[in-house]
């Protein structure tokens, strides 16, 4: 094998699901304990799901885009339900942890499976970092409420008070004023500036409670699956409870003039809520992660994903259309926007049970996040490209043990010290990339829908389909964004320069990658819904700037340089591999 095609070798699923001797000697030993039903797995995506997209996000994506962005809800959605199809086909194929990572390692090979397992590292851990700094805000505001202080300076990240310090200081020396600058850069100046001083010159500053949130998931998540899985129902069950509420009591103030103009700022307004809509919906892949914790994987991970991105989807819809009918659309331009709507309607004792509730809702989203890591580092374990150590089951607990304990420290620490300018759009773009990669898999190894899989994407033969949908999408792009494409045109042709072209890469690569699904779908009778899974993946990308792309391939170049110095050499598919190193399966 030349050193080239070496790094494409792939897994043959086959071998695997027929000769998985490592499984008994893995469970001999304290594998991972199988007790995830569908109804659990179902949670697990709601608790996921349903958290900072529903009680932040949802506010600022529906301030640009109006009413109307309750239909960018069921376009995400829908390129999520064709991903979801491609996961559930693998995630019966293939029924072991390690999520898109172990699908791209059967699919592409292993330098494709190293690069989407890094960017879900990137994913799960930028987006837990963000979510436990949120759950931190929350908690402050909850405890000032009851009348309990915690210091501002063990509640701010010592990034934001030494940035805000700077900027209000900087103005103080120029003599400028002090009144359009924000009350969040006034605290952070005064929380710098009163912080205890330790060892001469080093300031106490620091989120203890994003840290501590973070230490008590990591401990419940380190301690077992069961009591995870417990923990996990309970605050699904209270969310929900609390979002129908809201539902059931926001509609009786609802004013439908509030949903007149439906799309204030057109296509390019609501599609301006495009990460932070998606960002809602990361995580529902979480639930492949647990597979091997799964008493039947084949039939209930199938089930499960479908379960939750519908019941979430409902949900998203609702809240949308209840709160931009409550207030108008441009007063959601707040953080907390279900506990902002009904102060401003004259409830605030819903209002203070919505912040309640927020606090649990993310507290389950971190859970989630917890438990998905560890298992994709220990996946990429036992495949040789980590450590072992990463791959280590606890005896008692049957859980990853020091990879979940690495997971914590990963989020932890972080969110101690940063502040919420971690950029959503960068988890999103590497969730949407682990998408397109799970859908472009199907295409690889069932393009024709002959899978004897327990589940299959249905398969409808795109041969004509595809180039008929592309022709109409065309035509649609220019009878509604006709002078934004001729300004690309423009721009693309230099009459912009360097600078203006860069922020059309993504979308050229685009339109590079629907030309040639639709030949290829024309030639080879390509199956459709992975095929539009993966288009619709790859357009959500392009619509998250080119600056967050640049960002997103510096973390790959990192990985890259991880896999060439450690992975490819210890990887157990390499040339020296016994059949025996194969990664463990459970049947």
């Amino acid at each position: 094998m030349s050193s080239f095609s070496s790094l494409f070798r792939r897994k043959d699923i086959g071998a695997i699901l027929q000769n998985p001797p490592a499984d008994a000697e893995l469970h001999a030993h304290g594998g991972l304990e199988r007790n995830l039903t569908v109804r659990d797995l179902t949670a697990l995506g709601i608790a996921a799901v349903i958290g900072a997209g529903i009680f932040s996000t949802i506010g600022n994506a529906s301030h640009d885009g109006g009413p109307a962005v309750s239909l960018l809800f069921i376009f995400t959605a829908i390129a999520c339900a064709f991903s979801a199809l491609c996961y559930a086909q693998f995630a019966a194929t293939i029924p072991i942890s390690g999520s898109a990572y172990t699908y791209a390692y059967a699919s592409f090979g292993e330098l494709t499976a190293w690069i989407i397992g890094w960017a879900l590292i990137m994913e799960y851990a930028v987006g837990n970092i963000v979510v436990a700094i949120s759950w931190s805000d929350y908690f402050t505001g909850l405890m000032d409420g009851i009348g309990v202080h915690i210091p501002n300076y063990l509640t701010m990240g010592t990034q934001s008070a030494y940035k805000g310090y700077h900027e209000v200081l900087a103005l103080m020396q120029a003599g400028q004023p002090l009144a359009d600058v924000s009350p969040a850069t006034l605290a952070a100046y005064k929380t710098w500036n009163t912080a205890p001083v330790l060892f001469g010159d080093f300031r106490l500053v620091c989120d203890l409670p994003a840290f501590m949130i973070t230490v008590l998931i990591t401990a419940v998540v380190y301690v077992g699956i069961k009591e995870s899985k417990t923990a996990s129902n309970l605050l699904v069950l209270l969310k929900l409870i609390v979002v129908a509420v809201v539902i059931a009591v926001g509609v009786f103030y609802v004013k439908t003039d509030n949903w007149t103009p439906f799309a204030p700022n057109g296509v390019a307004g609501v599609l301006k809520g495009v990460s932070a809509v998606f960002f809602a919906y990361i995580g529902f892949d979480a639930i492949s992660t647990t597979a091997e914790e799964c008493k039947n994987p084949q039939r209930d991970l199938p089930r499960a994903m479908i379960y939750a991105l519908i019941i979430c989807t409902v949900l998203y819809v609702i809240i949308t259309l209840v709160l931009t009918g409550m207030v108008s659309y441009k007063e959601l331009g707040v953080g907390d926007p279900l506990a902002f709507v009904f102060q401003k309607v004259g409830l605030p004792q819903l209002a203070g049970v919505v912040a309640v509730s927020a606090v649990f809702a993310m507290t389950s989203v971190l859970l989630v996040f917890q438990i998905g890591q560890p298992r994709i580092w220990m996946s990429m374990s036992r495949d040789g490209l980590l450590p072992p150590i990463f791959g280590k089951v606890h005896p008692k607990f049957h859980t990853p043990s020091f990879s979940t304990i690495v997971t914590g420290l990963f989020v932890g620490i972080p969110a101690l010290f940063l502040n919420m300018d971690l950029v959503i759009d960068l988890t999103s773009i590497g969730t949407l990339f682990a998408f397109a990669l799970v859908c472009g898999g199907i295409l690889v190894i069932d393009p024709h829908g002959t899978s004897e899989a327990r589940f299959k994407v249905p398969y409808i033969n795109g041969k004509f389909l595809v180039p008929l949908i592309m022709l109409i999408g065309i035509g649609l792009l220019f009878a509604y964004n006709g002078e934004a494409v001729r300004e690309m045109g423009r721009t693309v042709t230099g009459a912009g320069g360097y600078e203006a072209f860069k922020h059309y890469i993504p979308m050229l690569v685009f339109f590079g990658f629907c030309i040639y699904l639709s030949i290829a779908s024309f030639r080879r009778n390509l199956s459709l819904l992975p095929t539009l899974g993966l288009l619709t993946n790859l357009y959500l990308m392009t619509q998250l700037g080119v600056n967050n792309w640049l960002l997103f391939f510096g973390w790959l170049v990192i990985g890259l340089a991880l896999y060439f110095n450690y992975g490819y050499k210890h990887s157990k598919l390499n040339a020296g591999a016994t059949a025996n190193n194969r990664p463990p399966v459970i049947r």
